[in-house]
């Protein structure tokens, strides 16, 4: 049901800040790390002094590109820089280096995919500019600190058009974007530092209506959890105005999560309170054939091209290709461990989504950083298939090779921990537990076929799970049913 009834509407676009993640800044060869003390990543460029020249950053220009090929994106022949005029307190020069007119990017499109089903998202633009230094406001009691160390970081701006129409569709698009930028390399992804943010434009308007309602900016969401609840609180906010008489603002508000409210920040600016103009330091650049091939070739699979090939290829079940296809160091793992494996991929699959990363959990750790290489797991993997051990044996060994190092062959063979497969060793076991529990033998031949997982359990236990199972129940069988 909808958060604001089903009289009205909502109307949402987002405007995605993606932070580069190169070495420098966009316009100038100072770091761009994140993390360092304040004020120590400053060039004289961002510190605003007169007489210093911008240079354009080659590698955010060809993130750009990228991204824009990944979104199948128009990329222009020629892209022009802008000042954008503003007061920032935290940007020296008075004015930040954006694009307008002629972005680098324009337009494309994404398809998202909600419980309603599939619905393609118009990318209206993507444009480069410089970000912003932050300023401090509880450092000191009577006045604010700024730290000039992100002023100049290059980022790229996502301009959706105003196309969703419920908060759980844009937390689809921002994800959907999320995952097209950390595949792509292009951005680290850490939504905690600022790499990845999102402004929401949100608006409502009665259902049926074609018009616009006026909306509000929600600034700085870099939570996918409190995008959502924002969204939905600045709806039901804008519809408790109009029901009762009132009308709807269009300004900029915060999001504040403690208290689940959006409050005022300022008045909503236009583009021409901004007063674009050309850069004068900055020539047209032009993009050329070769640059936009060079990006092309650096084009990774995405996760959903993923799924399609690991459930129509490897035969996996869509829930497990999902899992391992949104996380791209799983996804390595598992197609390395696979390649060299004689398993079934659901085997792996299942293994990897369940014991292997119960055991990640248990070490505090992820796949990136396992200890056990994807060519080892292989070997384990490979144990299991051929039915040296069994599933529940696989544990102890994988727990094993990650505290010592040994491969899974190694680790069998030194502890012994091979199935028993030996026909005739297991039916001394089955008849002596047989001779032992005569009235369960007597409850299973007079209907009571539950019984017969009790006999395949104690021979579990008194073998400590090394009885081959499949072995065990045919034996079983033989001898239950004489």
């Amino acid at each position: 049901m909808s958060v604001i009834g089903a009289d009205w509407e909502m109307v949402i676009g987002l405007e995605i800040h993606v932070r580069l993640d190169t070495n420098s800044k966009l316009f100038s060869g100072m770091k761009a790390s994140y993390g360092a003390s304040p004020n120590s990543q400053v060039s004289f460029l961002d510190a605003g002094l007169p007489g210093t020249l911008p240079v354009i950053n080659q590698k955010a220009l060809d993130y750009a590109i990228r991204f824009g090929l990944s979104v199948d994106a128009d990329i222009p022949d020629v892209t022009v820089f802008a000042r954008k005029n503003y007061f920032y307190p935290d940007l020296p020069k008075g004015y930040q280096i954006s694009q307008m007119d002629d972005p680098i990017v324009g337009k494309g499109h994404l398809v998202i995919t909600t419980e309603d089903g599939e619905k393609t998202i118009e990318i209206t633009r993507a444009h480069l500019e410089e970000d912003a230094g932050k300023s401090i406001h509880d450092k000191y009691d009577q006045f604010s600190a700024i730290d000039l160390n992100r002023a100049g970081t290059p980022l790229i701006e996502v301009v959706s058009e105003p196309q969703m129409s419920n908060a759980k569709e844009a937390v689809a698009y921002m994800r959907e974007i999320y995952t097209r930028v950390t595949h792509l390399g292009i951005c680290d992804g850490n939504l905690q530092e600022g790499s990845f943010r999102c402004d929401a434009n949100v608006s409502v308007r009665r259902a049926g209506e074609t018009e616009l309602g006026t909306r509000a900016e929600i600034k700085n969401l870099n939570s996918f959890r409190f995008i959502e609840k924002a969204i939905n609180h600045e709806a039901r906010r804008q519809v408790q105005i109009l029901e009762s008489g009132g009308t709807v603002t269009q300004e900029t508000r915060l999001y504040d999560a403690d208290k689940d409210q959006t409050r005022s920040m300022r008045s909503k600016e236009n583009a021409n309170d901004y007063r674009y103009f050309p850069d004068p330091d900055q020539l047209p650049i032009r993009i050329t054939a070769e640059m936009i091939s060079a990006q092309k070739s650096r084009m990774p699979e995405f996760p959903d091209a993923k799924v399609r090939r690991f459930v129509a290829e490897l035969g996996l079940k869509k829930d497990d290709a999902e899992l391992i296809a949104h996380d791209q160091a799983m996804a390595a793992f598992f197609e390395s461990s696979q390649q060299a494996s004689q398993a079934k991929a659901d085997l792996n699959a299942k293994f990897l989504l369940g014991e292997f990363s119960a055991l990640l959990n248990v070490q505090g750790a992820v796949i990136a950083d396992s200890r056990i290489l994807p060519e080892a797991y292989a070997g384990l993997l490979d144990a299991m298939a051929d039915g040296t051990i069994s599933r529940k044996v696989a544990k102890q060994v994988l727990d094993e090779m990650w505290g010592t190092g040994q491969s899974a062959a190694q680790v069998i063979k030194d502890q012994g921990l091979g199935q028993i497969s030996d026909a005739s060793a297991l039916t001394g076991l089955i008849k002596k537990l047989l001779e032992d529990n005569p009235d369960q033998v007597a409850s299973y031949r007079g209907g009571n076929e539950k019984m017969f997982n009790f006999f395949v359990g104690q021979i579990m236990k008194q073998t400590k799970g090394q009885a081959n199972p499949v072995q065990t129940k045919q034996l079983l069988e033989e001898f239950l049913n004489e």
